[in-house]
């Protein structure tokens, strides 16, 4: 840095100057109008809000510098971590002498960073400032330095094997918080300024028009609106997701967060008693209160002893702490002590045994024969044409047709395809004259 002091300057020389300071200014305004956010350039004086843009996500370690506690034996070594794309922004308040830039380098009135994140100001003054050289504007160098992170590097916050940036800070539970909330802020904003093509109606959409999912599939708020509407209205919780065919493959439902962006309330709460009422279909050991003024579903209770024991059978209502036996829905009875069926429940179960009874075993015996029953809740199946690969619609069970037994989801062909299995090259069954070559000695060539 080199300037000229005690020079001086004719009227010529400050008229360059001041070309020089309004043309360095209307460059920046159109380069970073974000940057900007006022001047007196009358008057020489220019404020700056320069945020940091990282790119891509980097680790961000906040480390505790032990400010709040000086001696060794009461200091604690904190160091927190998170992935950020941004850093709260640095402000700049910067005096233009009449001389600069030939002359004189500008004045940093006021240097600060939002949250006070960024550690030894005074010295990322002197590097903004060695940064001058006379004749030249500085202001668009300094600009870039801030806001592509280098002048982090330049200050050994960071370029260290892991790549990660380390601030330095008396409360790194209180200030990576903060920094978290400005990069959600800021990832936000962006996205509501951009433009993205909704893959639905293939209209081109403001960001703030549209909602970015978990699986980071975007689509226009009207053509998700009237889809989950449907689905809610229709009853079809299961279909309330992603409409991608690559999220539908894999049944990604959408979280509670975006229905509650998309839908009205009263959607909102059907939605929610769908998705229970669904969660409790699926489960087969599920049962409900007995107490007339009850009937709360009550959920196998978590055990790691035998399910054979008695006590597999103990159930307890969340709702009017009543405790009763899942078999026979009446008072506990403990785990040794016999259902207590009543005479009239013996009579009729034993009358149903009677050869005499000519509908109930016919009936079970036309329900068994052509089904199979989904070895995950036992509902029973019939197939009418297809592979032998299926999935029940009550609990996603997927399982053989041909055995019952239960197939892996991730790779379900594998119990058609591997040698030594009893269904081995048998997805499809072949019935007799199907598939078989007709003569054509009936057909003539006219």
């Amino acid at each position: 840095m080199s300037i000229r002091a005690n020079v001086e300057l004719d009227q010529s020389d400050l008229d360059s100057c001041r070309s020089m300071q309004l043309e360095e200014w209307e460059v920046l305004e159109s380069i970073y109008p974000d940057c900007c956010v006022s001047s007196e350039i009358s008057k020489g004086s220019i404020k700056l809000e320069i945020p940091i843009e990282l790119g891509d996500s980097r680790i961000v370690a906040v480390l505790d510098d032990g400010s709040l506690h000086p001696t060794t034996s009461s200091r604690k070594q904190q160091e927190i971590r998170g992935d950020l794309a941004s850093l709260p922004p640095v402000l700049l308040q910067i005096n233009l002498p009449p001389s600069y830039p030939i002359y004189s380098p500008p004045e940093i009135v006021s240097l600060q960073a939002t949250h006070s994140w960024i550690p030894r100001l005074p010295e990322l003054q002197e590097v903004l400032l060695d940064m001058w050289q006379s004749g030249d504007g500085v202001l668009y160098s300094w600009i870039e330095l801030i806001r592509s992170g280098e002048f982090l590097q330049v200050m050994e916050l960071s370029g260290g094997s892991d790549d990660a940036i380390h601030i330095p800070h008396p409360a790194p539970h209180i200030l990576l918080p903060l920094l978290v909330s400005h990069d959600l802020s800021a990832k936000s904003s962006q996205f509501s300024q951009n433009s993205y093509t909704c893959a639905v109606c293939l209209t081109s959409q403001k960001g703030a028009r549209c909602l970015q999912l978990s699986c980071s599939h975007i689509f226009c708020r009207s053509c998700l609106e009237d889809f989950w509407g449907l689905c809610i209205t229709e009853g079809d919780v299961g279909r309330v997701g992603c409409p991608d065919p690559d999220c539908v493959k894999e049944a990604r439902e959408a979280v509670e967060d975006e229905v509650m962006r998309v839908v009205s309330e009263e959607q909102v709460r059907r939605w929610r008693w769908l998705r229970q009422k669904c969660t409790l279909e699926r489960d087969p050991s599920m049962v409900h209160c007995p107490m007339e003024f009850c009937q709360t579903p009550v959920p196998k209770p978590k055990s790691d002893g035998d399910d054979e024991s008695g006590w597999a059978r103990l159930r307890t209502c969340q709702a009017c702490d009543y405790s009763f036996c899942a078999f026979c829905r009446r008072t506990w009875h403990g785990p040794l002590s016999d259902c207590p069926i009543s005479a009239t429940e013996a009579f009729v179960l034993e009358y149903m045994e009677l050869p005499e009874c000519g509908e109930e075993r016919p009936n079970k015996k036309w329900i068994e024969d052509p089904t199979m029953a989904c070895p995950g809740c036992q509902v029973h199946v019939e197939k009418s044409l297809g592979c032998n690969h299926m999935t029940c619609a009550k609990c996603k069970q997927h399982f053989c047709y041909r055995c019952g037994e239960k197939i892996q989801a991730s790779n379900p062909y594998a119990h058609f395809s591997t040698p030594g299995l009893r269904c081995f090259s048998k997805l499809f069954d072949i019935t007799s004259g199907e598939d078989e070559w007709q003569p054509m000695e009936a057909f003539e060539l006219l």
